[in-house]
């Protein structure tokens, strides 16, 4: 294994982003020269894999689409594999604002998982009518979960310190919105602290979200039951993991 404990892994799921993605990765390494990139091509389509590599990335190339919680699962594995003590999740569609790495990263120095908030009283981000109302009754289940105050359980962008990857490569589910729920209840049963930083969300720069407004309602209605099974799952607490061979 590879010690990489000083440099962040920033991961980047992408799924059909091609006209999006090699922006990101460049700006994400206009930020800080220091921050590794891969991106986890996720079944794609499209040239998301050569946009990615001609901009600079680590490019894992999956041989179907597993969804975000397998593309990140992948990620958090490459990331244990070769030493990182920090890794990021930022999304390719540019509405995560590599100018705010630090800034959730520094969450990191009181908790196991920084969450960038876009409900925090910061930016102009906003959501309406019964996705809005899901939100906040999934904030407020995972705070009382969690034990701090968190405005945005949902949000994709987030940080993790090493305890926080090492319980992500066990577990950390596939489903889309299920992924940042259920694998925040299950660290915290693991008992890992978290915290919030508030960020601006942006719009994204080409294309449209792969859930519209009604898709993504039934997801939040999903999500609420796979919550309810996490919040009732036995508690696992995190073990150190065995030291695993490098991986090209």
């Amino acid at each position: 294994m590879t010690e990489t404990p000083g440099r962040v892994l920033v991961i980047v799921p992408a799924w059909n982003e091609e006209r999006n993605v090699g922006h990101t990765v460049r700006e994400i390494r206009a930020a800080n020269p220091y921050y590794d990139v891969v991106v986890i091509d996720d079944g794609s389509h499209d040239a998301t894999a050569a946009a990615a590599t001609q901009a600079g990335a680590v490019v894992i190339t999956m041989p179907f689409n597993l969804g975000v919680g397998g593309a990140m699962r992948t990620g958090f594995t490459y990331a244990q594999r070769h030493g990182y003590h920090r890794a990021i999740q930022v999304d390719a569609d540019g509405q995560h604002n590599p100018a705010d790495i630090e800034k959730v990263l520094a969450g990191l120095e009181t908790a196991d998982i920084s969450i960038g908030a876009r409900f925090a009283d910061v930016g102009d981000y906003e959501v309406r009518g019964p996705r809005r109302w899901a939100m906040i009754f999934l904030a407020r289940v995972l705070s009382r979960v969690a034990n701090t105050r968190l405005t945005d359980a949902t949000s994709g962008f987030r940080a993790a310190g090493a305890r926080a990857i090492d319980q992500y490569v066990r577990y950390y589910p596939a489903e889309y919105f299920g992924d940042t729920l259920d694998s925040l209840v299950a660290a915290c049963h693991a008992g890992l602290s978290v915290t919030q930083v508030p960020v601006a969300m942006r719009p994204r720069r080409h294309g449209a979200s792969t859930q519209g407004t009604v898709g993504a309602t039934v997801y939040l209605l999903r999500a609420v039951f796979a919550l309810s099974l996490a919040v009732m799952r036995r508690a696992r607490p995190v073990q150190p993991h065995a030291p695993q061979e490098t991986v090209a």
